[in-house]
């Protein structure tokens, strides 16, 4: 059976060097602090070890005020370029989330794309229109903010 996914892409520029980067973002105890607080987003529990591919993330978090439980595995591994992140189990029907780290001089360009799906068909669409649309644009401008305050830009100091 097909269905239709929804796709979010966002680019941000992070002035720091890829693998400075890469590690920031493959450390799964980040997440929490780059994901709004409104989420009420914690890590359960986190494959032992580093992240590599088949590692398992699992987190609780509320939708809404609805407690949920999400469970992610690392699909690609691919240090420091690129890994990708699937949905195991949570709100989502489909949840793939490709990071993508391009290296630009001391600077590193990363691009998410998150192709997602609700469950529930023709409901799940509509409350897409309604809510989970801008709800997942909210959260992912969040984390660029956060971001921005983990790496801000460094200029160098006037002489």
């Amino acid at each position: 059976m097909s269905f239709k996914f929804h796709t979010l892409r966002q680019e941000q520029w992070i002035p720091r060097p890829i693998e400075e980067v890469f590690s920031f973002f493959s450390a799964a105890e980040n997440l929490e602090q780059i994901t709004p607080p409104w989420l009420g987003f914690k890590i359960l529990n986190v494959t032992p070890g580093p992240l590599t591919k088949g590692s398992e993330i699992r987190y609780s978090l509320q939708l809404r005020g609805i407690p949920i439980h999400w469970r992610t595995e690392i699909r690609t591994w691919i240090p420091p370029f690129r890994f990708v992140d699937i949905r195991r189990s949570g709100p989502y029907r489909l949840w793939h989330h490709t990071h993508t780290f391009q290296a630009h001089g001391n600077s590193t360009r990363m691009t998410d794309v998150v192709r997602y799906t609700l469950p529930f068909g023709i409901l799940g669409r509509i409350v897409h229109a309604l809510n989970v649309r801008a709800d997942v644009r909210r959260i992912f401008d969040y984390r660029r903010k956060r971001v921005e305050e983990f790496f801000p830009e460094t200029h160098p100091s006037a002489a």
